[in-house]
């Protein structure tokens, strides 16, 4: 037996059994806890939370200081425990973060971290074996709900690698003031994008927004059909098995008084993408330049699911194909804050809706010893 064998072998053996597994403690995992709960499962024994950040908060932990609660647009209060009282000057990683913590305490979530997941394989007996940096659980289903906060997307341009300024991604975003006096290239038309740069332009020396498609600004309200729609067209691309865009990009941006007095002052001037990246900054074919101190990349992120791929349930279009919250190629495996249900409203209908699913399978196929 190689050491590939011989450690699958030992992690099967040392397993601990459950009915479920919840990878990822953010909105969407919070949710199908919840859920779980209220179904009769009990923590720790029938089913388990991995998350691998240091504390509660899921991705918001991580938000720039200056995106304040008061900015953020469209969070839903978790399931059972309304977020309320919150001062909006307050960065928003410090209410969501204190919001998250008392949930899992109100509701006994018992969540396990810092737990990194290394993969999710099969295991015996139909069970699938999740192997961590805090042992195995060998489960009859799992919930993945894992977002994307980990995996920035960066796109690659010819010279990339040669620009001497400095360049960085949404992730780790530092706030405006970071930017004094600097001359700064905002790469993206998402809300992030835009955020960014309103915020870093009264600091900078200058701003040069770029954006491979013209940007979409939506002056009609984002009403609850308009929202119903921009869902199904998510939904529908992640039923064909294509990589999910998130809702936010098919909504278009929202125009607010502030996009409407950037707008004025020239700040959302928006220029095509570049070609190719300089050591001083960018050039496009047509001959024009802009020299810069700082590139930023608000490019977005994609799902992070490295640790499913030993289940091959990716589609030639490079996503997973869904059925409601389930893989359509294996019913004990639901995805939750993916694609359609990436919105904080939508995670905690397919916590849900996942449940209710897995509830249904677990009645259906015994357990086996």
């Amino acid at each position: 037996m190689n050491d590939i064998g011989a450690r699958d072998a030992a992690a099967r053996e040392a397993a601990q059994e459950v009915d479920a597994v919840v990878i990822g403690a953010g909105q969407a995992g919070l949710s199908s806890a919840y859920h779980l709960r209220r179904a009769g499962f009990e923590p720790d024994r029938d089913f388990v939370v991995l998350d691998h950040s240091p504390r509660p908060g899921g991705a918001w932990q991580f938000r720039w200081p200056s995106l304040t609660y008061g900015k953020v647009h469209g969070m839903h209060s978790l399931p059972g425990m309304e977020l309320t009282g919150a001062d909006p000057a307050r960065p928003s990683s410090e209410v969501i973060r204190e919001y998250f913590d008392a949930y899992e305490q109100r509701f006994d979530l018992r969540v396990h971290r810092p737990v990194d997941v290394h993969r999710v394989g099969e295991g015996d007996g139909g069970r699938l074996l999740v192997e961590t940096s805090a042992g195995a659980w060998a489960t009859r289903t799992l919930i993945n709900a894992t977002g994307t906060w980990d995996r920035p997307f960066w796109p690659r341009y010819p010279g990339q690698d040669t620009f001497r300024g400095r360049q960085l991604h949404t992730a780790v975003y530092p706030g405006p003031e970071a930017f004094q006096g600097q001359r700064v290239i905002v790469v993206g038309g998402g809300a992030s994008g835009t955020q960014h740069l309103m915020e870093i332009a009264p600091y900078a020396a200058r701003t040069t927004w770029v954006t491979r498609r013209e940007p979409v600004f939506r002056e009609a309200p984002f009403d609850e059909n308009w929202g119903r729609s921009a869902v199904a067209m998510v939904e529908e691309r992640v039923r064909q098995g294509l990589a999910p865009q998130s809702v936010v990009s098919v909504t278009g941006l929202p125009v607010n008084d502030a996009i409407r007095q950037a707008r004025a002052e020239g700040v959302l001037d928006r220029l095509p993408m570049f070609d190719r990246v300089t050591p001083s900054g960018v050039e496009w074919n047509d001959g024009r330049r802009v020299d810069a101190d700082v590139i930023l990349w608000p490019t977005g992120f994609r799902a992070a699911i490295e640790h499913l791929a030993p289940l091959r349930l990716r589609e030639a279009g490079g996503g997973i194909r869904i059925e409601g919250t389930r893989a359509a190629a294996d019913p004990r495996i639901h995805l939750v804050g993916y694609g359609p249900s990436a919105s904080t409203i939508g995670a905690n209908r397919a916590g849900r809706a996942a449940v209710r699913d897995i509830k249904r399978l677990l009645q259906e196929v015994p357990a086996t010893v």
